[in-house]
């Protein structure tokens, strides 16, 4: 090797060292200055933006300390008189260019706050599914669009009772746009504190019919379900569905074992077409509750949700299975009838269940017409005393008791079926409820308030007398029977009554209520003469009567003595140490004041933001006084030394400014640095 040549290798390996540290000083120089950025606006900036914005001043900054420097160069070098005040232009500079940087990020979080952007690795991963999510997004705005919707929507804020149009509209929509939509529309229309009259007669128009899946599908998700051929389990399934609906179908089968069976199969395309379809429900409750008032008022989106959440365990047939043994064993001492599950067979897609024998109710006539009044009176009672034993005494009742949903066999014994809606009321709403019955009966207005008071989320401004009075008006309308008029009208006045004293009811007390008036639809099939409210008053007053009867107020008054007994046996020590405090002079109080956190962090970002605010109006203050001063040395030819610290402060006046601006608009702080 010659010498030139390794000359040459050693200035190409010397151009690479230098290239490398190039890079690491510049990566640095980024990481610091995003670091810093991020610390003075005190808020958690998205680390992508604070790196970027670094980059762009990183390289801003290159040529801008270059330009100044050249400019006390002569012939390319600063002579040493120049080099001073040079170098403390050029810090000045940088300083200011990292003013501009923070600046520049202030402005990105209050247009566009971190988190608001999607990730960039899942905005890409995420782009084919998210471009057929708006494409079903646009689809049904289509549909709106085209039946009326959007024109009136807006118009519901006048006169929703009289809006039959937007009714319609309303649900034509819902129809044509899909399974998640309908179910929407089915689930609002038993929301009668919610809705008007006329919304709720439309949507209860709407139906999950489908067309049946191809046997081939249905046979590979069942075998998908089971994990091997069905064969294997069933020595005979009938491809012709019972029933078929948008979510499910449901078959009737033979176990390997003889059993009769019922097979209840998830479509295979149902999950993915109701979890897209569901995050449209919520965008579009959050534009409603946006852009209409009435939507504001309903709480829409907390609506939705509750809807979204009730979709989802309906598609989980592990909850229905849950769902069927609970009430199963709630109604075990009865006459009614729950099919056994199968769960060696059933799967969270796949649902194996007894079946049962007779038809649903709304096609037993034949078997009704076989029954005396004697008989249909005590069928009657039987649904009745099982529905109020499951509301008032177990907590968990089937909240779907349409006559579909009620199988009557030969023998005239009633039986339930299909468990997706199920309700579950706490101890203290089932003594509620317990209470209401009773005050009914014995016409008692007050107690009849106390119950709701404790059933319904009480609102601040309740005029609770003239709640009172009006809940007593309507329970002597009601009390001497219906009159013609059906428990379903009892319970539209009931939440027309609460709605308008200002009442949230709680879905799972509505779904209660919903089941009491459901049942009278039942009852009217079974004699069309059967007084629903006078059952009902009877039904209460025996439950009344058992839980506040002498034995269970014995039983709850000795467990309230129990849970007493420590905080009694703690009493006279308690007293006495309070009369020693008080002889001895050593009693005293301590009151904490911001005891909880968010207020304590309430009151540290006000004084923070005030601090701030005081420090920079200083500083900026005391610059504009150095830099129009007139007097003292000179730094350079036409910069004076106030005039540079002048500019210093001005510097951190306006970092001081920039931090209390963004602490204004940007009060969550979240903590979380994973944002863009």
């Amino acid at each position: 090797m010659t010498i030139s040549s390794l000359i040459d290798s050693l200035d190409a390996l010397g151009f690479v060292f230098s290239l490398v540290l190039g890079l690491l000083f510049l990566v640095f120089q980024v990481w610091l200055i995003a670091t810093l950025a991020r610390r003075i606006l005190g808020v958690p900036v998205g680390w992508p933006r604070a790196i970027f914005v670094a980059l762009l001043m990183s390289l801003v900054l290159m040529g801008g300390v270059q330009f100044i420097v050249m400019g006390y160069a002569d012939d390319g070098t600063v002579s040493d008189a120049n080099i001073g005040p040079a170098l403390m232009l050029a810090g000045l500079a940088t300083f200011w260019m990292f003013a501009l940087g923070v600046a520049i990020l202030m402005f990105l979080e209050i247009l566009v706050p971190t988190g608001s952007l999607p990730n960039p690795v899942s905005f890409f991963r995420d782009f084919s599914a998210r471009r057929r999510r708006q494409a079903r997004y646009f689809q049904i705005m289509r549909i709106a669009v085209r039946h009326g919707l959007v024109s009136q929507i807006r118009g519901l804020d006048k006169s929703r009772d009289s809006h039959r149009e937007t009714a319609i509209a309303l649900r034509e929509t819902l129809n044509e746009a899909g399974v998640t939509f309908v179910k929407l529309g089915q689930m609002l229309s038993t929301r009668s504190d919610l809705l008007p009259p006329v919304y709720i007669a439309e949507l209860s128009k709407l139906q999950t019919n489908a067309t049946p899946e191809p046997w081939d599908v249905i046979q590979s998700a069942i075998e998908t379900s089971l994990g091997r051929p069905f064969s294997t389990a069933f020595s005979f399934i009938d491809e012709h569905p019972l029933a078929s609906a948008s979510v499910a179908q449901v078959h009737t089968a033979q176990t390997i074992a003889g059993d009769s069976v019922v097979i209840k199969v998830q479509r295979p395309t149902a999950v993915r077409q109701v979890q897209s379809d569901t995050e449209i429900v919520l965008r579009i409750a959050q534009w409603l509750e946006k852009s209409a008032p009435w939507a504001r008022d309903l709480g829409i989106v907390g609506i939705a949700r509750g809807f979204i959440d009730s979709l989802r365990e309906e598609l989980d047939y592990r909850v229905e299975r849950n769902n069927m043994q609970a009430v199963a064993g709630a109604l075990h001492k009865t006459n009614v009838r729950v099919p056994a599950v199968y769960e060696s067979l059933s799967s969270t897609r796949l649902l194996v269940m007894e079946r049962l024998d007779g038809v649903p109710l709304g096609d037993a006539q034949h078997i009704l017409r076989t029954m005396d009044d004697a008989q249909r009176l005590e069928l009657a009672r039987e649904l009745v005393s099982a529905t109020f034993k499951q509301i008032t005494h177990d907590g968990v009742f089937h909240a779907d008791l349409h006559p579909g949903n009620i199988f009557l066999s030969e023998s005239g014994q009633p039986g339930l079926v299909d468990f997706g809606s199920v309700g579950r009321l706490d101890p203290s709403s089932q003594q509620a409820l317990a209470m209401l019955l009773f005050a009914i009966d014995k016409n008692d207005n007050q107690a009849a308030t106390d119950a709701m008071l404790i059933l319904l989320d009480r609102p601040d401004q309740l005029n609770e007398r003239a709640f009172e009075r009006t809940l007593g008006q309507l329970m002597v309308r009601y009390r001497g029977g219906f009159s013609g008029a059906g428990s379903s009208e009892m319970f539209t006045a009931l939440f027309a009554l609460v709605v308008s004293h200002g009442f949230t009811v709680p879905p799972q007390i509505a779904a209660a209520f919903r089941a009491l008036g459901a049942l009278e639809g039942t009852l009217r099939l079974i004699d069309p003469s059967i007084d629903v409210v006078l059952l009902a008053r009877e039904e209460g007053r025996r439950i009344a009567t058992a839980q506040f009867g002498p034995k269970k107020i014995f039983e709850q008054t000795e467990m309230r003595f129990m849970q007493a007994i420590p905080a009694f046996a703690a009493l006279p020590r308690r007293i006495n140490k309070i009369t020693e405090d008080v002889e001895q002079g050593r009693l005293s109080f301590n009151v904490r004041m911001l005891a909880h956190p968010s207020d304590r962090g309430f009151l540290n970002r006000l004084v923070q933001q005030l601090v701030v605010a005081v420090l920079a109006g200083s500083a900026t203050l005391a610059a504009i006084v150095l830099i129009t001063a007139e007097t003292g040395p000179m730094l350079t030819d036409g910069i004076r030394v106030y005039s540079f610290i002048g500019y210093v402060l001005l510097f951190m006046g306006f970092i001081l400014a920039l931090r209390s601006v963004v602490l204004v608009f940007h009060r969550d702080f979240r903590g979380d640095d994973d944002h863009y």
